[in-house]
């Protein structure tokens, strides 16, 4: 079985948030804790703190293509348009887009429509684009991804707040699961352990996880670690899913650990 983690950060420089606490995270960091973990490949989504992240990605895609590839970012301020979209998917490894809406001002614009030239130019190329979005935000991402069929939607962290356990950290989740009805809306079962309020193996974050299984499938919802804020192990994360999800077996978890990832953002 092939394991793909759905979503890390590489970076080298020294800054990053607080939450974020293994910094930098470097290639060769990932690398071996990678090798350690059993974990093959990962899909990095360029720090947002680190201007340089982005290129950090391309180096890194381009020496390990076969280890990592990138969802990459632009700024999306007053100027952004959908030219750049192009040259970014023209750069190595990346094979599609992530932003973080969970600020105010950006969230307000996915909400009123200020994003849809954004969605439009991945509508057109059929692309995966990651979102981080907040629960209030959820219906709106299900209006977008009926307008903009052809986008492949990635929802990082089933919309759990980093900072929130449960039960708080899941009391959006009828609104998650109903956005299942969209095809092109995924899910990545990321960060899962930061919401336990136990420790592994973290038994009460696996009811949430049995009810998106059910809601979207394994063709939809994609194991990862966020791995840089969490506190266990990365072999603990995969263990998690592919050893103590009775219910997760054989061709389905092939698929939730990497295989149904590759095929959404088309990493042959």
């Amino acid at each position: 079985m092939q394991i793909i983690d759905a979503q890390i950060h590489l970076w080298g420089g020294e800054s990053a948030p607080p939450h974020h606490w293994r910094a930098p995270y470097t290639v060769d960091s990932a690398l071996r804790d990678m090798d350690e973990a059993g974990v093959d490949r990962a899909v990095n989504c360029p720090a947002i703190w680190d201007a340089d992240a982005n290129d950090y990605a391309v180096e890194a895609a381009k020496q390990h293509p076969e280890r990592f590839a990138t969802l990459g970012w632009f700024p999306l301020d007053d100027t952004a348009d959908g030219s750049p979209v192009d040259t970014w998917l023209d750069k190595p490894g990346m094979l599609g887009l992530r932003f973080m809406l969970a600020a105010p001002d950006s969230a307000d614009r996915l909400a009123s429509g200020g994003l849809d030239w954004l969605w439009a130019a991945a509508d057109r190329r059929g692309i995966a684009m990651g979102v981080m979005v907040l629960p209030p935000y959820l219906p709106a991402v299900g209006d977008i991804a009926a307008r903009f069929p052809g986008m492949r939607v990635m929802i990082d962290h089933l919309a759990v707040n980093p900072f929130e356990k449960l039960p708080a950290a899941a009391a959006h989740l009828d609104t998650l699961l109903a956005l299942a009805r969209h095809p092109n809306v995924a899910v990545k079962a990321t960060g899962v352990p930061s919401m336990a309020t136990d420790p592994y193996p973290f038994a009460s974050t696996h009811g949430v996880l049995r009810q998106v299984f059910d809601a979207y499938g394994a063709e939809r919802m994609f194991w990862g670690t966020d791995i840089t804020r969490l506190h266990c192990s990365w072999r603990e994360a995969v263990t998690l899913f592919a050893e103590e999800l009775p219910w997760l077996r054989v061709r389905d978890l092939e698929l939730v650990m990497g295989r149904a990832v590759a095929d959404w953002i088309g990493w042959n």
